[in-house]
């Protein structure tokens, strides 16, 4: 595969373009699923889960690594384990609707749950590099 990399998780071959440095989730999803809708409903979901912030962070859920698991099944629909930099978030209410919104936003996808998930607990370890220079955290 000269311009594409395999995914770990599912086998199926993601574009050059989202690099493995950029692909730190991809979904659990079934084989009935074409590879190229998965390709591409996985670089519509990243960008739309980067344009959820925590208020009092100055960077997206997806590099600050609150994205823990994503699943696509047969039907489309989406079920995202997530969690919180900290389990009294003061916007721990509101963040899921948030993701779910980003989410039902992607083209293709029928429905999203998105549970709220405290293990394992959040660190900094799991930020991109993008999200620990945007912090100063390096």
């Amino acid at each position: 595969m000269d311009d594409q990399t395999e995914d770990l998780n599912t086998g199926s071959a993601v574009p050059a373009e989202v690099s493995t440095d950029t692909l730190r989730i991809t979904p659990t999803v079934s084989a009935a699923l074409p590879a190229e809708d998965v390709e591409r409903i996985t670089r519509d979901l990243i960008s739309a889960l980067k344009t959820v912030y925590d208020p009092e962070i100055p960077v997206d859920i997806y590099e600050l690594g609150l994205i823990y698991k994503v699943d696509l099944d047969d039907d489309r629909n989406l079920a995202i384990d997530m969690t919180l930099t900290a389990p009294g978030c003061p916007v721990a209410g509101e963040m899921p609707g948030w993701v779910e919104n980003a989410a039902r936003a992607v083209e293709g996808i029928q429905d999203v749950t998105v549970n709220m998930v405290y293990d394992p607990p959040w660190d900094a370890s799991r930020m991109s590099e993008e999200a620990q220079v945007a912090l100063n955290w390096w």
